[in-house]
């Protein structure tokens, strides 16, 4: 599936984050998400996986209304969401960004019927 996902997904950018997107017919759970920090702006894995940690907690937290929008709708949504800056983000800055990311994919969701 993730392979379809970086083959025909649509994808969108937020500052600092890449969001790719796809919405199949079918899937096995209504919403999928996946995380990722580049090594090339980050070469210690420690700070790879404590973003990756801020990035899940943010989304862990918020994504309730995307997930119930989604189940209502009867439709599907698998979310790739890649970190871009070179700089060690907070979490509050990490929350906020989610926040806007998860809200443009519920209108993403609801435009297209």
């Amino acid at each position: 599936m993730i392979e379809q996902l970086f083959k025909e997904g649509k994808s969108f950018s937020h500052f600092p984050f890449r969001i790719i997107y796809l919405q199949p017919e079918k899937n096995v759970s209504h919403l999928q998400a996946g995380f990722n920090v580049s090594n090339k702006n980050f070469k210690k894995a420690v700070d790879r996986n404590r973003i990756k940690r801020l990035m899940r907690e943010a989304y862990r937290l918020q994504k309730n209304s995307l997930q119930n929008e989604l189940k209502e709708n009867q439709k599907y949504l698998i979310v790739f969401i890649i970190y871009t800056n070179k700089i060690l983000p907070q979490f509050e800055d990490v929350f906020e960004k989610m926040s806007g990311i998860l809200q443009r994919l519920k209108t993403i969701i609801s435009s297209n019927g």
